[in-house]
């Protein structure tokens, strides 16, 4: 072969390298010290848990190892989601699934694929299978008008209107209904009635109920022929916990037991909570937190343990309060605090309040905000269209677009203002200013100016920082601990790494004019 023909195939290796490796991406491994520890060779890496890594090469998807070498190789053109302990894979004939130990169990052919811990239920077009990873195999449902896994792994199918529960002792038994409230139980029903399923698919609540409920965790309210029952489901044969011939009420969370057309009891979801006489009214503020009138006018906040205001005369709205500081709303029409014992703390003359946090309580003045403090003298004057307290002790208060720091003596801490804070577990507030984002300390103090497109927490690193399209990794006091300079940073919390992305293009170069160099005259 000439001199020519061989410098010929050469430069044609060259530029085909060059392309193939052009797309290849370098991470550099970065140890607890930020020593550079190791160079990688992938186009992108995903840290999926602490045992799970992918990475992706020209060639596909790859499982990696500990030390982040290739360990399985995974079909699919993307890694559709992971839901441990599966990894779902994607190509254009579908969705597949392997376990994250490298083991394929599902074809990548399917529409969707559901997950629950050793089981998996796919779909594709009407059909449905379930594979079983105990028992190693996959087998089909069927055409189903619908079927999915239930919040305790029972897999529910309906068909022909009618809801089945295929990999139980039950599983040929046709229900009306069966329903999945996320506790350890399914409500179910037939042509006789409503009862109650275990995990096992065990029937451990006859279906003979005319009526059933789910209330709260594994309790339920029932009416059956002419009285009215609280159950708790049990794994072997379900409690009836209260009946009563009375009518109890369930609407909206709230439970309430009339007695020859009165009110006389606040329930539970297994038994009394209150037994009093007088009642006229009972409001649920939120789950265990009920406001109660009687027939005199008094007005109580009863909790999940008793009261936590006691009846009292003076007020005509109350709601849940803290340090023993409760809003409350007078016969006059203002808003002020009263104790456990309904005796004022703080006299009523204000618009609006809300509870108190770190010894101060905002309060309203027309539409304007300002803040207290338990003496009721005032902090801070009433000029913020909005004002919270963070846990130290700062309001975050907002006005014109912008939101601003103060000090519980009233002082603005910065001037200009944010567009948004968010506090960090740390203590410290992101800030945005503009479309940028800056770090400060909660007396105002600038830990990093608002430069950045974005700031993310790194643990013990620092902060991942991100500007123009690149990425890198400041600390606290605005020290580069890695160049803004790569695609991509990773943490991976798991082995205390920090993995950066950069271009990587090695190009082979042959310089013909060295060969030619070489040459003797005349040749």
């Amino acid at each position: 072969m000439q001199t020519k023909d061989i410098l010929k195939n050469l430069f044609s290796l060259s530029f085909i390298l060059s392309a193939t490796l052009s797309w290849a991406q370098t991470w550099e491994v970065y140890d607890a010290e930020l020593n550079l520890k190791n160079r990688l060779l992938y186009q992108d890496i995903t840290l999926l848990s602490e045992d799970v890594r992918i990475g992706k090469t020209e060639e596909g998807f790859f499982l990696l190892n500990s030390n982040f070498e290739k360990s399985v190789s995974l079909e699919g053109k993307e890694i559709y989601q992971y839901l441990a302990p599966w990894i779902l894979v994607k190509n254009e004939s579908g969705i597949g699934a392997y376990h994250e130990y490298g083991q394929k169990v599902l074809e990548l052919k399917y529409d969707e694929v559901e997950v629950f811990f050793n089981l998996l239920l796919a779909k594709k077009g009407n059909e449905y299978w379930v594979y079983e990873r105990g028992k190693g195999t996959t087998r089909s449902l069927g055409i189903l008008e619908e079927a999915y896994i239930g919040s305790r792994g029972q897999v529910i199918t309906k068909r022909n209107g009618q809801y089945f529960l295929p990999l139980t002792s039950i599983s040929h038994q046709a229900f009306d209904l069966i329903q999945d409230h996320g506790g350890d139980y399914l409500l179910a029903k037939n042509q006789n009635g409503y009862g109650l399923i275990n995990m096992e698919g065990r029937i451990v609540l006859d279906l003979v109920i005319d009526t059933l409920l789910h209330t709260r965790g594994n309790f339920y309210y029932g009416f059956d022929e002419d009285q009215y029952l609280l159950v708790e489901g049990d794994p072997i044969k379900a409690n009836v916990r209260y009946n009563s011939f009375h009518k109890i009420t369930f609407e909206d969370g709230l439970m309430l037991e009339y007695i020859h057309g009165k009110l006389r009891r606040i329930m539970k979801e297994d038994g009394i909570l209150l037994d009093d006489v007088g009642m006229t009214e009972v409001k649920l503020l939120e789950q265990d937190l009920y406001s109660i009138k009687y027939r005199d006018d008094k007005l109580g906040l009863l909790g999940r343990n008793g009261w936590l205001v006691t009846p009292t005369d003076s007020i005509a709205e109350i709601k849940k309060g803290s340090s023993g500081f409760f809003p409350a709303l007078s016969l006059n029409g203002k808003w002020g605090f009263i104790n456990s014992n309904g005796e004022w703390l703080i006299a009523p003359g204000f618009e609006g309040v809300q509870a108190f946090e770190n010894e101060h309580a905002p309060f309203r003045s027309g539409n304007y905000w300002g803040l207290i403090d338990k003496s009721g003298n005032r902090k801070i004057s009433p000029e913020w269209e909005e004002i919270n307290i963070t846990n130290d002790g700062i309001a975050l208060a907002k006005k014109s677009g912008k939101i601003f720091l103060l000090n519980t003596q009233g002082n603005q801490i910065d001037e200009e203002g944010f567009e948004k804070i968010c506090r960090l577990p740390n203590g410290l507030l992101l800030a945005k200013k503009g479309e940028k984002t800056g770090l400060i300390s909660n007396n105002g103090e600038v830990k990093l100016s608002p430069i950045f497109d974005r700031l993310i927490p790194e643990g013990q690193f620092g902060y991942q920082a991100s500007k123009d399209g690149k990425s890198g990794l400041v600390s606290e006091e605005g020290e580069n601990l890695i160049p803004i300079a790569y695609e991509a940073i990773l943490y991976d919390e798991f082995e205390n790494l920090i993995l950066a992305k950069s271009a990587y293009e090695p190009i082979i170069l042959i310089e013909e004019e060295s060969s030619k160099k070489k040459r003797k005259k005349g040749q």
